[in-house]
């Protein structure tokens, strides 16, 4: 998975696999979903991210094991 936030575009892109885009949903308005030809979801974009995400240059990523979700 890969995250890239475009400042100049203002667009928030979330990568989820590598695979060719067949087709794509623009599920509300900004909200751009992107599916391979299995129909499987290739990526997420966000237009205007700035205004829909609070740190749009900034990311945290969170790992939840079996342990975690136990505390």
């Amino acid at each position: 998975m890969k995250v890239i936030f475009d400042p100049e575009t203002d667009t928030l892109s979330i990568i989820l696999r590598d695979a060719k885009i067949s087709e794509s949903d623009e599920v509300r308005d900004g909200l751009i979903i992107d599916y391979s030809k299995e129909g499987k979801i290739v990526s997420i974009e966000i237009i205007d991210a700035s205004e829909q995400v609070a740190e749009p240059q900034g990311i945290l990523y969170e790992l939840k094991t079996k342990e975690s979700s136990l505390v």
